[in-house]
């Protein structure tokens, strides 16, 4: 990873003779065009050149028109407090997060997921937000075998499959504390549950660090420093400060930050902070899941953000080093998230889309079959929401109050007719999806 370039500072090169200078039109339409895509001085740089024009011109006009509009923070990067400003873009992307993240799961009245069916889901996208994030720190292991490995609940057998694990359990323990204020205690318990038995040294499991020793973030892949974190001696003040931040209620709050934005700027800080000798990355990860959930946004429990950012994981990185080389200007890094949850929000929305096609295939094939009864259409509706779902006649007797020769004559028949395959689970039979219940759903 290439750290990019500290921007110029405009007031020692001359602010005014490099506003002059950005008088032409070709100078306004390169400030314009950094302004949509926000970008950074690194970025600016090449695109100037390109043009034939000077950098420090097009930069200067920048960095006044946003220089006007920045909030300060209550939090600090190295030498400064941290700010941000709220572009179009994002003000649009967190009106689609508010209305489509914070309310029903569903298209108009119609709802794909039952309750066993939502809570099969949620878990399926912790499993994929677990794995992802601890392969973000580096855990050898395969999405196949992690899976398999938290699906069964076999013990594991390799430190990275340990990291998934823990980070399983740390995002249920988020999903239950949601009105727990973060603390010392909440953090500790947070980072120790992440790296339990995945350190070198055990004993930096579930406590702040107290040294300078070996907190530099380096690039694995050549060995470059790319962020060295505050002095120990900070953390006490730092820490303090973002908790104050994080549990302050929006209602006594001088100034209103979208819950997203204060989601973000504390993933951003415990990064920045990396209180902890390791599992830092993982913390703050689980950090911005736990504010989410907490400000009401509980379809998050649905979307494993770690597996995009797993995806480019340089965009994450230079995202970080883009808000730190700018003055600790952190719309770089909130501009950048905000673009994964959308994208998650997407995927979200285009798979319950997908559901509900699927199910009107289905009740218009179920409902075109003479031959079946209502028990029997409710029964292939509810296995082609769930495909991993299977149905003993025990249960199907129970659930429509019928004798259990009729319950097993359904299930036959549906078995005959190949919507359902037949196997033997101990002196059981069980009943699973079919050929012909997987062609009605294609």
């Amino acid at each position: 990873m290439r750290i990019p370039k500290k921007p110029p500072d405009i007031w020692d090169i001359g602010v005014e003779g490099l506003l002059a200078k950005a008088a032409g039109p070709e100078y306004q339409a390169l400030a314009r065009l950094c302004e949509e895509r926000y970008l950074h001085w690194d970025k600016l740089v090449f695109i100037a050149r390109g043009q034939g024009l000077e950098p420090e011109p097009a930069w200067a006009m920048v960095k006044m028109g946003r220089m006007v509009r920045y909030r300060e923070l209550p939090l600090r990067g190295a030498d400064r407090p941290l700010r941000f400003l709220s572009t179009d873009g994002m003000q649009r992307s967190l009106m689609l997060i508010d209305r489509e993240l914070a309310g029903q799961i569903g298209v108009g009245d119609e709802q794909p997921f039952s309750r066993s069916d939502r809570e099969r889901f949620i878990v399926r996208a912790l499993r994929e937000e677990a794995i992802a994030s601890s392969m973000l720190e580096g855990a050898a292991t395969t999405r196949v075998e992690a899976r398999r490995m938290l699906k069964k609940g076999r013990k594991p057998r390799t430190r990275g499959e340990r990291m998934v694990l823990n980070n399983y359990r740390a995002i249920q323990f988020i999903r239950e504390h949601g009105s727990t204020n973060l603390s010392d205690e909440f953090l500790l318990e947070l980072q120790g549950m992440l790296t339990v038995d995945t350190l070198d040294d055990p004993e930096q499991v579930g406590r702040f660090r107290t040294s300078d020793d070996e907190v530099a973030v380096v690039d694995q892949r050549d060995g470059e420093v790319v962020h060295t974190p505050p002095d120990a001696a900070e953390l006490r003040e730092r820490l303090d400060a973002l908790y104050t931040f994080a549990n302050e209620d929006d209602n006594d709050a001088t100034e209103f930050i979208h819950p997203v934005i204060k989601a973000c700027i504390l993933h951003f800080q415990i990064g920045f902070d990396h209180p902890f000798c390791d599992g830092n990355g993982r913390t703050a990860r689980a950090l911005f899941y736990w504010f989410m959930l907490r400000s009401g946004y509980w379809l998050f429990e649905y979307l494993p953000i770690s597996r995009l950012i797993y995806d480019a994981p340089g965009k994450y990185v230079r995202a970080y080093l883009y808000s730190e080389t700018d003055d600790y200007d952190i719309t770089y890094f909130l501009r950048y998230h905000i673009a994964v949850i959308s994208r998650a929000r997407k995927q979200l929305s285009a798979y319950i889309a997908r559901k509900h096609a699927e199910m009107r295939t289905a009740r218009t094939v179920f409902s075109s079959d003479a031959a079946l009864n209502h028990r029997q259409r409710e029964t292939l509706l509810e296995i082609s929401r769930n495909p991993d779902r299977f149905f003993t006649i025990d249960e199907h007797r129970d659930k429509h109050g019928v004798i259990y020769e009729t319950a097993r004559t359904d299930l036959l028949k549906l078995a005959e007719r190949g919507y359902l395959v037949k196997s033997r689970e101990g002196r059981k039979f069980v009943f699973a999806a079919g050929p012909k219940l997987a062609d009605a759903m294609s």
